[in-house]
């Protein structure tokens, strides 16, 4: 999912179980401007902070601990990536979406499009 700066969700891309967020990361800030990309530990990798780079955006990503050079990290912007967290929660208030009650990708999908819209009519 991609949030906005004030929690509210933009994008959604649902994929396999067994597949990394990274692997979507990419396809999600297609098309996207920003002044900052905020995401956590997980998404550290050279490739996506090019992606990030390309789009004219600052990388607000920790360093991996097994890196041997850690990039410098915008602590009081990291502070805001909770923004998602709590989008999420948001999210898991509709019983439907929090069960995973639709089998079907496609049902299950479009309930997600549903809920994002009813967060931003709030």
């Amino acid at each position: 999912m991609l949030v906005e700066r004030l929690g509210r969700p933009l994008r959604f891309l649902l994929t396999p179980g067994q597949v990394h967020d990274i692997v979507a990361a990419p396809l999600l800030l297609e098309g996207r401007k920003a002044r900052a990309v905020i995401a956590d530990t997980a998404y550290d990798s050279n490739a996506l902070r090019e992606v990030i780079r390309a789009m004219g955006a600052e990388a607000v990503i920790p360093s991996h601990p097994k890196r041997t050079r850690p990039f410098p990290l915008n602590k009081r912007l990291y502070k805001t990536r909770n923004r998602i967290e709590r989008c999420f929660n948001k999210l898991k208030h509709f019983r439907r979406l929090a069960t995973r009650f639709d089998r079907r990708a496609i049902h299950f999908l479009a309930l997600l499009h549903l809920a994002g819209a009813m967060l931003w009519m709030r």
